[in-house]
């Protein structure tokens, strides 16, 4: 009797292999592509740092002693941005820079005894299209916001 239970349970391996390999592939490229996803917006968020970083220190007072222009935000954008952005499609960047008052990294107005500290603030957009295809696009934003300091 035994040999007839085994003819039975032959192909019983083969279907679950067929239900479980689908789910477990799935499951692993989607953890690689989630990883990939956290690793793109580190960077997006480094981005963003390094330029507001760059910024701060290449404002008014930057201009005044070395005699070199101060940064625009284009400025920004090429010399700190899109050189760092090196695994990132520079066609699905998006940028923008502003200061808080001027790029001067102290502003004065009436009180002349508390000057008031001006910021940067850069934001970073990457449009991310996931490498399988399943969602997306997804937009990957990152601001960062530093005191003037030159």
């Amino acid at each position: 009797m035994r040999p007839t239970i085994n003819r039975r349970r032959r192909g019983v391996t083969t279907v679950e292999f067929a239900i479980v390999c689908p789910i477990a592939f799935f499951l692993i490229f989607a953890t690689i592509v989630g990883g990939l996803g956290v690793f793109r917006y580190q960077q997006v968020a480094g981005l963003a740092r390094e330029g507001a970083r760059w910024a701060s220190v290449h404002g008014g007072l930057y201009e005044q002693e070395t005699g070199n222009p101060a940064a625009t935000p284009a400025d920004v954008y090429n010399q700190a941005i899109l050189p760092r952005a090196t695994a990132l499609d520079p066609n699905h960047i998006t940028y923008s820079v502003t200061w808080d008052q001027n790029n001067f990294p102290l502003w004065v107005d009436e009180d002349v005894a508390h000057p008031t500290g001006n910021t940067v603030t850069v934001t970073v957009n990457y449009e991310w299209f996931p490498e399988m295809y399943l969602i997306g696009p997804y937009t990957l934003t990152s601001t960062s916001e530093v005191q003037m300091y030159y």
